[in-house]
């Protein structure tokens, strides 16, 4: 004879149901997604009309032989696109380019770098001093490129000033292609040098002190510390300033505008469509072909940039 205990795990199974699954529409989701469509929408809505919208009606246009202000075009298909890279001054703004946007970005990096380690220190007034390197890039760029367009100015600039006190002559800086080109980049990274030494000073800050003093008992010196342990926890920031910074560059517009305004070996990508389509050739379908290929070579350079350069990235 055998009986059954009616506490077993077999009878206990059969006791309790199973647990009913949550619909995929049940009222609680769909109140969360009517939640987020609310939120959302808004916002989508924006970047739809005032960023997709434009790129798409700039393509469209870019097929376009179209002189601004005409109420006529003809369609010219790929036209405007095999006159700018066949044209002799592609080569020149392409390098233009190229030049401004390494040297920007390199120098604000190293050099944002560098001011970060000293405003990093536990001394008196750093605080003041973080506020005066942060200051110039929240300026206007147009207030900014005004200033230092006195300051270089050959005949009565500071700068001129100073190098005749001591028997110089000061260099053509606005007249001569080279060194207009010099004068825009210098006024460039000084303006964005307070945005990446503060990026880079909430890095350093947030760097693991256990580490620091267990490399500091092993005996590593400061410099050893720094490139050993700190440049390659900082590399989440470097990674996110050399994004910010290349898009930030390649986009330049104010400081040449108001420094060159005749692009005097300083037309880059942008402001050669601004001269293109604003200047005297008023050739918008031109100039929309040239920002295309603007937003062609921003986007793969973030492409290329998240992946492979992400994978130089620490992020533990």
């Amino acid at each position: 004879m055998t009986t059954q205990l009616t506490g077993s795990p077999a009878a206990t199974a059969q006791a309790v149901p199973a647990p009913q699954r949550r619909g995929r529409w049940s009222g609680r989701t769909r109140r969360d997604f009517f939640v987020f469509l609310a939120l959302a929408l808004p916002n989508l809505a924006l970047i739809a009309v005032f960023t997709y919208l434009p790129l798409i009606n700039n393509m469209y246009y870019s097929t376009l032989d179209w002189t601004l202000g005409s109420t006529s075009a003809t369609v010219v298909g790929l036209d405007n696109y095999v006159t700018f890279f066949t044209s002799s001054d592609a080569p020149q703004v392409l390098g233009t380019t190229l030049i401004f946007t390494v040297v920007t970005v390199g120098g604000s990096m190293v050099l944002g770098l560098l001011v970060a380690l000293a405003l990093n220190a536990k001394v008196r007034g750093t605080t003041f001093a973080r506020s005066a390197v942060f200051a110039p890039y929240v300026l206007s760029g147009v207030g900014v490129g005004l200033v230092w367009l006195f300051i270089f100015d050959p005949g009565y600039g500071v700068l001129s000033w100073l190098l005749r006190g001591i028997g110089q002559q000061s260099p053509q800086w606005i007249n001569d292609p080279q060194l207009s080109l010099a004068m825009v980049i210098i006024v460039y990274v000084w303006k964005n040098l307070g945005y990446c030494a503060v990026v880079y000073l909430a890095g350093l800050q947030s760097l693991p002190k256990d580490v620091m003093e267990a490399a500091s008992l092993d005996g590593a010196n400061g410099f050893r510390r720094f490139m050993s342990i700190s440049v390659p926890l900082l590399s989440p920031t470097t990674f996110f300033l050399l994004i910010t910074t290349m898009i930030s560059s390649l986009q330049a517009f104010d400081l040449i505008r108001i420094m060159t305004p005749l692009g005097n070996g300083t037309s880059t990508l942008i402001y050669e469509a601004y001269l293109q389509a604003f200047g005297a050739y008023n050739r918008a379908g031109y100039s929309a072909a040239i920002s295309v290929v603007l937003f062609a070579i921003l986007l793969i350079i973030t492409v290329l940039q998240l992946r492979f350069v992400e994978r130089k990235v620490h992020y533990s």
